[in-house]
């Protein structure tokens, strides 16, 4: 099962990462000035992560391909890593889609 790992970074933002069952990071988001705003996040990601159209499957500048989950107000939500392969990158998706509406949430702040 996955989880959301919520943590602080050095500059005070709060973060989380979602986590695949074998502790792989599938998803990272932005940084949130508050930790209800980054609570509110994975709810979005919980929400948003069923549905194939909010995937905003890109490319990097050095050809590695990558997704972002993006929110129905079109903001990004969570990115990816950098994959090898265009289908790593649709496993990618399907394991968020797979982990996100379930993954408890590990709040490492307090």
């Amino acid at each position: 099962m996955g989880k959301f790992v919520i943590t602080k970074r050095t500059n005070g933002e709060f973060q989380f990462n979602l986590k695949a069952g074998n502790g792989q990071t599938i998803l990272a988001s932005e940084g949130y000035t508050t930790k209800s705003a980054c609570t509110n996040g994975i709810e979005s990601v919980r929400t948003n992560s069923q549905d194939d159209a909010r995937y905003d499957r890109k490319e990097s500048s050095n050809g590695k391909p990558f997704f972002n989950l993006k929110a129905t107000n079109g903001q990004i939500i969570g990115s990816s890593e950098m994959y090898e392969s265009t289908s790593a990158r649709e496993n990618g998706i399907e394991s968020v889609k797979k982990n996100a509406p379930d993954a408890t949430i590990d709040d490492q702040t307090v």
